[in-house]
């Protein structure tokens, strides 16, 4: 092997190159006509008592963010807007998403859809799903 690594671009990159070659041709800026999506990352543990689900939202309200439970599936909706502003600015680089984002998670069995809370803070949106007290792990007494 001669230490050279190949090159292949991913079907993202390529876009964003087809982009910026229409930009410089046409002077349009593509960035703000582009339809964008993103998925907001996302850790979900699990204590004693309930099931945690903590969603990275950077720059969103809870006015921009529904959460529904139905029929066993708890989904998470909503939308993050692009900044624009009127003076154009000259983007060198576009990395943040932004678009309509929709994720969705079976609610475990022992999940008790009658109490589930969402909050909001710093970024981050945070729903816990308390877990049924029949199933909640309790210590035997041994005799």
């Amino acid at each position: 092997m001669n230490g050279l690594i190949r090159y292949t671009p991913s079907l993202t990159s390529l876009q964003r190159e087809v982009d910026r070659l229409f930009e410089q041709v046409l002077g349009t800026d593509f960035a703000e006509e582009r339809v964008s999506s993103w998925t907001p990352r996302t850790d979900i543990s699990e204590t004693d008592d309930r099931y945690i689900i903590r969603m990275d939202t950077p720059g969103l309200t809870k006015n921009d963010v529904t959460v529904q439970l139905h029929d066993g599936m708890l989904s998470v909706s909503g939308e993050r807007k692009f900044e624009n502003e009127e003076k154009k600015e000259n983007y060198h680089r576009l990395e943040r998403s932004w678009g309509h984002f929709y994720r969705s998670f079976p609610l475990p069995q022992a999940g008790d859809a009658d109490r589930v809370t969402a909050s909001m803070a710093n970024g981050v949106l945070t729903i816990e799903v308390m877990k049924r007290e029949e199933s909640k792990p309790r210590k035997i007494k041994i005799s």
